[in-house]
């Protein structure tokens, strides 16, 4: 049996062995996708091993080496990044499924190097995951931006390198700017960047002024992978990427990776009662719930399906970095809900998006009228995984919001809890809509609106639904959804720990 911190070593090693066998099979296609798959399966296998430790009170991890002033590259897993890694695998795999499918089905080039650097941004959202200090993060973290760049600038044309510069500069430019020097000022304050339950800065900065609320600040912008504005542009920006990655980007490692840091900084760096007891996080908790509403509004009167999708996104991270600044349990635990449900309810939107244009290369939202009658699968798993977002049962997203409302009330931010719900109502708006108008309405001709479809019953002999692989992602996906909704209790026990500190 594999011991927990092998397994650790070994989620880390695994992708990038098979980056080296996925590029030897570069002209045996059937086999080079194969690694990837196995490679998933085995990712899967191997995080589940350190969940179930971690689970029972273990805390496995190693050092890899140290470097210049002592700053190990470290790795221990603990609830938060436990849960994280199982996530990122399993979304991993069923996202690889959905790439074969997707790419072969528009004829894709470089489809290679395309599954390369998959390899290596799993490698690096794992090296994220179980990192033990603020120093083993930042190299993770930057890695998975460097290897997902090709990703976003795939197609190659005027847009997606426009897209890529973005994306780049502005990842990049917030870690070096802000990330990099809140780091060195926590090592220069504490004497560690190790995370620890309770927190490393509530002894030193006990009376520090306004220096935690500052030194909050460089990491919530720094980290903008999380997409907190001002500093989300480079999300709608990477849309130019084909959908497998943006299903990537959204749902199993960019900005889960950034609102995964975010969040464990609050509890194992700041400590949720030190930022309870400083009010350091009471001006960024507005910025998230303005985010949240402004990014909602925005995604309201986007007709492309994937630029809606993305600044649906740009809101529904905020509900972590919200979580995390209300500076109660309540929110913390709800922030980490809200990272698995909007992984799976955010990935099968994604996922059905790409599957309604490999079928009838459809991208807008006003061409969706009426489609439901030959895509019905399709936009069933839409429906569901919209469910998710908005946050009705029975699906998962449900919980997190929930969950949130709880921890406004705790901290006395009743009106926290009004923009949750006005959020959730906008996402039935620029979401809900997009199933109902599918199945309910005839195509619109131009200049008229769409009309009633009067009740008519879907023809099952005449659906034109994308290619399998494209089709069965985005359902498993949306199961998971559900599941979630059951899965709520023994998600939120095994999270416990975190704020037990």
């Amino acid at each position: 049996m594999i011991s927990p911190a092998d397994a650790i070593i070994l989620s880390l090693a695994a992708p990038l062995a098979a980056t080296a066998v996925i590029a030897l099979l570069d002209r045996r296609p059937n086999l080079r996708e194969a690694a990837t798959l196995l490679m998933g399966g085995a990712l899967i296998a191997l995080t589940v091993v350190v969940f179930l430790a971690v689970g029972e009170g273990a805390r496995p991890g190693f050092v890899l080496m140290t470097v210049v002033g002592g700053l190990p590259i470290a790795f221990e897993a603990e609830p938060l990044g436990a849960m994280f890694a199982v996530l990122a695998s399993v979304l991993f795999l069923v996202n690889s499924l959905y790439s074969i499918g997707y790419m072969r089905a528009g004829s894709e080039k470089r489809q290679t190097r395309f599954y390369m650097c998959f390899a290596i941004a799993i490698a690096s959202a794992i090296g994220v995951a179980y990192a033990a200090n603020l120093f083993t993060l930042f190299f993770f973290y930057e890695a998975l931006t460097l290897s997902t760049w090709p990703l976003v600038t795939h197609k190659g044309d005027d847009r997606a390198r426009h897209g890529g510069r973005v994306y780049l500069g502005l990842l990049m430019g917030a870690s070096i700017g802000l990330l990099l020097p809140a780091i060195v000022w926590v090592y220069s304050i504490a004497g560690s960047t190790d995370f620890a339950p309770g927190g490393i800065l509530a002894a030193p900065l006990k009376d520090a002024g306004a220096t935690p609320a500052i030194l909050l600040g460089l990491f919530l912008f720094g980290a903008a992978k999380a997409a907190l504005m001002p500093v989300h542009s480079w999300l709608p920006s990477a849309m130019v990427a084909p959908t497998p990655v943006s299903a990537f980007l959204h749902a199993v490692a960019v900005v889960k990776a950034g609102v995964f840091a975010v969040l464990k900084i609050a509890v194992y760096i700041f400590g949720i009662d030190f930022l309870a007891a400083t009010g350091a996080g009471e001006a960024y908790l507005w910025i998230a719930g303005l985010s949240i509403l402004l990014a909602s509004a925005i995604a309201m009167h986007q007709d492309n399906l994937k630029a809606r999708l993305a600044w649906s996104t740009v809101s529904q991270l905020s509900y972590v970095t919200l979580g995390a600044m209300l500076a109660t349990s309540m929110g913390a635990l709800g922030g980490g809900l809200q990272i698995a449900a909007h992984a799976a309810g955010k990935m099968t939107l994604f996922m059905c998006a790409g599957a309604i244009y490999v079928a009838h290369k459809k991208t807008l939202v006003s061409e969706l009228r009426g489609l439901g009658a030959k895509m019905p699968l399709t936009f069933i798993l839409f429906f569901i995984g919209a469910m998710s977002i908005v946050g009705l049962p029975p699906a998962g997203g449900s919980w997190p919001k929930f969950l949130l409302m709880l921890g406004a009330a705790d901290a006395g931010e009743l009106l926290v809890i009004g923009v949750l719900i006005l959020s959730s109502l906008l996402n039935v708006v620029y979401l809900l809509s997009i199933p109902v108008e599918a199945f309910y309405f005839l195509p619109a001709k131009p200049g008229e609106k769409p009309q009633g479809s009067g009740g008519r019953p879907i023809d099952w002999r005449r659906i034109e639904e994308a290619p399998f692989l494209c089709v069965l992602p985005p359902a498993l996906t949306a199961l998971f959804a559900l599941l979630l909704f059951l899965l709520a209790d023994p998600l939120y026990r095994y999270l416990l720990p975190i704020v037990a500190g």
